[in-house]
Order: structure tokens, then C-alpha cells, then sequence
């Protein structure tokens, strides 16, 4: 029998390459007496997924003819194959009637159809290891360029396996009717509440493939809000978060995150001054967060490559990621080369997040800048044309949320009151409303509150 002779061939050993023959013998005898099952086959099975240089030939030659709008039996494609010279190619008339000796149950042709894709996916990451291997060898191509490859490769064999795997509209109607069923016999939030209730009453949480764009004036306390929500998400659902801090280093946010939980102000845990009882406090601190499955990446000047590359990294670790945060936005990179066009290269990054949490299935915040405009007019509540070198944010952004303190612009009041109002602005919300969300603002430790008047 003869084999698919690509580069795809060779192997470490004599093992043979993934492939199940009578799967394939199977589906060709099913489209040799059945014209529906050519309809469903032709959907995603190309001729390189069949492994034998025969089964290719005649796959080939009915799809042909069915194009054609011609008659398909094994008596019309013998003659077919014998005009365009490949009868003798697969074998002869024998290859053809022996297909025929198989018993075809075309209520099984879907799974024999995944059975070959699997075994495709398989010799093509094979391939893909070995191009991998022999780029490896060749000295004078950049590593970068021989990652990147390998990543881009690697992902579009991804999305074949996703684009496999895709549910029928039955089987997804079926599926959002049995979760409609656990909502109903247990209601809760479907998303990741954020821990502020009038936020999670207006978005039912973050859902999950969502990007949500966060976006403010610098030390309008985006990086405090993000904590905030991170903080309620890990207590709440102990799934893993993973937090990309391009600005702050790790110590940074790890100050923040023990000033917010003891209540000890970032002055005196900087410089040291600490009571007693602190000791305590931070003790008890130290050991609740280092049960927790939280994840802090300061690595600078990240591509997005990079983080895909970390986002799979902690999956592989963890089996979940519940959260992904990035601080912040323009400081992402979309690949090491400098980009003249940034407001082009920022809509590039966007669409690659919102591309990444609908891979993976997670919610990504990213923390955005805003634009200087926003000082020169004499209403300072932000609004969606702020956002800096916007490029597409709010375009591919599910939730556009905005932080606003009026105290900000007042230092004076802002120095005398320990606690502030603040608005958290939902500008954009593709899947329910706007609104303007009231909150509280503490200054030291840096934390915002529910406003619990809302509540009572």
C-alpha cells in the first residue's frame, strides 16, 4: 500500500506516522454509495487528511465530481480516475472494489472523520517538530525568528483542532438550554464577580472570552481598582490569576497587596515603622496569599508572543487560569521591532487580546491611559473618545470601564478627607447596560470600597 510521501515521512525511528486505514477505507466506501455523505464530509476533511497516496487520489476525484454535479458510484469514479491517468496511481479497478468489501455505517462516518483529523493533527505537529529541530541546527537564523515561526505554526494547528471540535447549532442550543436549567435551580452570578456589587449586578460578571478595557488618568487608582477586583476573585473563587505588571515591579504590588490587607498604610511598611501587633497582621497576611494561586509577571517591553507563551505556561501548570490582568495597555509591545505607526500598533494588540481571551476562554483587563484632552475640558469625567492612541480598543473591547474621582482635581479636599467618593463609568457594554457606578476611595492604603448606602 502506498503512503502519503511528504516530509511529513520521516521520522526518529521506523515507527509509522500516525494514520488508521480502515477509518479511511470506511469513509471512502460511505461517499462511493451515498451522495449526503459527501455533503457532510467535504466540510472539513481535506485530501491531505487521508495518510495514503491511493485514498488521496480517489478522495480527490469525488470531490471533483461532486463540484461537477456528476453521478458518483464506484463505476463512475474508476472511469473519472482511468481519464485523468491515476487509475493505475491508486492501484487499479481492485483498490476500488475492495473499498467495497468494507460495510459502511454512515451512522458512524462523523467519528471516523475525527478518528483520520486526529491522526492529520498528529503527523502534522510531528512535521511541525522537526522543522523546528532542523531550523534549530542552522546557526544564522535568529532564535526569535524560530520561536515565532514555531508559535505561529503551532497556533494555527490549534485552531484546527478548535474549528474540529465546534458543536452543531442543535448541540449548542442543547448545551445553553441545560445551563439556562442550573441557573434556574441555582442562581448566581455566571461570570467572575468582581467583588463591587453594583458593577457585577449591571455585567453578571466578567464572562468568560472577554476583554475588558480599564481605563483612567495616571493616579486616578487603576492599578488599586485591579488589585482590588483580584484580591475578591481570589478569595472568592481561589482560581488562578495571572497579573502582567509592566510598570510596577513585583515588590511594588506586593506592598499594595499588604497594605490593602492589613490595613497598615504603604508609608510606614516602606520605611519600616512597624507596631507590635503589626507583625501579626502581616504574618497572617503573608500566609493567606501564599495559599492563594496568584501569579505576578514584571517582566518589561512584553510582546504579545510572550504573554501567549505565559498564558500557556501557567494553563500547562495550573489546568486554569480564572483571570488574566495586563498594567498596562501602551506598554505592550506587538512584536521586538519598533513600530512607526503606534496607534496602528496598539489596535494590532488589542485584537490579538481580544483573539487570546476567546482562545483560551479567559476574561483579560487591561489597564489603559487616557488622553491629556481630558484635563483641558472643564467636565473631567472621562468618556470613550479619551482613550489614548484608542486605534480599536473600543472597537474589540466587551466592557469599557472608567475611573473617575473628582477629589483627584481638588488636592485639598483630597489631602483632608481620609475617605472620597469616586464613579467607575461603564462607557461601553456589549452585552447590557451602561452606567455610572458609585464608590469610595480610601487614599492610604490605596483601596476602593462599595459604597454600601446604595445597599441598604
Amino acid at each position: 500500500m502506498k503512503k502519503f510521501n511528504s516530509k511529513v515521512q520521516f521520522s526518529i525511528s521506523d515507527t509509522p506516522l500516525p494514520h488508521n486505514f480502515i477509518a479511511e477505507k470506511i469513509i471512502l466506501s460511505c461517499l462511493l454509495i451515498n451522495y449526503e455523505a459527501i455533503e457532510v464530509t467535504i466540510k472539513t476533511v481535506r485530501v491531505e487528511t487521508f495518510y495514503f497516496i491511493n485514498h488521496q487520489e480517489i478522495y480527490k476525484a469525488i470531490v471533483e465530481m461532486y463540484r461537477k454535479k456528476l453521478t458518483i458510484n464506484v463505476f463512475s469514479v474508476n472511469d473519472f480516475l482511468k481519464e485523468t491517468g491515476c487509475l493505475d496511481k491508486i492501484g487499479g479497478p481492485k483498490v476500488l472494489l475492495e473499498l467495497l468489501n468494507q460495510i459502511p455505517n454512515l451512522v458512524y462516518l462523523e467519528e471516523y472523520i475525527q478518528l483520520i483529523q486526529d491522526k492529520f493533527l498528529r503527523r502534522s505537529l510531528i512535521n511541525l517538530g522537526y522543522e523546528a529541530i532542523n531550523s534549530a541546527y542552522i546557526t544564522n537564523i535568529p532564535l526569535e525568528k524560530i520561536l515565532t515561526d514555531f508559535e505561529k505554526k503551532s497556533f494555527k494547528l490549534t485552531n484546527e483542532l478548535i474549528e474540529e471540535k465546534k458543536l452543531t447549532t442543535a448541540e449548542l442550543f442543547s448545551s445553553v438550554f441545560l445551563e439556562l436549567k442550573k441557573k434556574a435551580l441555582k442562581p448566581e452570578l455566571p461570570g467572575l464577580g468582581s467583588g463591587f456589587y453594583d458593577l457585577d449586578s449591571l455585567t453578571q460578571g466578567f464572562q468568560k472570552s472577554d476583554l475588558i478595557i480599564l481605563a483612567g488618568r495616571p493616579s486616578m487608582g487603576k492599578t488599586a481598582f485591579a488589585l482590588n477586583m483580584t484580591e475578591n476573585i481570589l478569595k472568592k473563587y481561589k482560581v488562578p490569576i495571572l497579573f502582567f505588571s509592566l510598570e510596577m515591579s513585583k515588590e511594588q504590588l506586593i506592598y499594595r497587596l499588604l497594605s490593602n490587607e492589613t490595613g497598615i498604610s504603604q508609608t510606614r511598611l516602606k520605611i519600616g515603622n512597624l507596631y507590635k501587633e503589626d507583625w501579626y497582621k502581616l504574618k497572617e497576611s503573608i500566609q493567606n496569599y501564599s495559599r492563594l494561586p496568584f501569579f505576578i509577571d514584571d517582566q518589561a517591553n512584553l510582546t504579545i508572543q510572550e504573554i501567549r507563551s505565559k498564558i500557556k505556561k501557567i494553563l500547562f501548570e495550573q489546568n486554569e487560569i480564572g483571570l488574566i490582568v495586563i498594567d498596562y495597555l501602551q506598554l505592550l509591545l506587538n512584536s521586538k521591532l519598533k513600530s512607526e505607526n503606534r496607534v496602528q500598533e496598539l489596535s494590532q494588540i488589542t485584537r490579538a487580546l481580544k483573539n487570546l481571551a476567546k482562545e483560551f476562554q479567559i476574561p483579560i483587563i487591561a489597564l489603559s491611559q487616557l488622553s491629556r484632552n481630558v484635563e483641558t475640558r472643564i467636565n473631567k469625567r472621562p468618556i470613550l473618545s479619551d482613550l489614548r492612541e484608542s486605534g480599536s480598543i473600543e472597537q474589540d473591547a466587551d466592557l469599557v470601564l472608567m475611573l473617575y474621582r473628582e477629589n483627584y482635581y481638588t488636592p485639598t479636599a483630597e489631602k483632608n478627607e481620609k475617605i472620597t467618593p469616586a464613579e467607575l463609568i461603564i462607557a461601553k457594554h456589549r452585552n447590557g447596560p451602561l452606567g455610572i457606578i458609585e464608590l469610595s476611595f480610601q487614599n492610604d492604603p490605596i483601596k476602593f470600597f462599595n459604597t454600601f448606602l446604595n445597599h441598604s
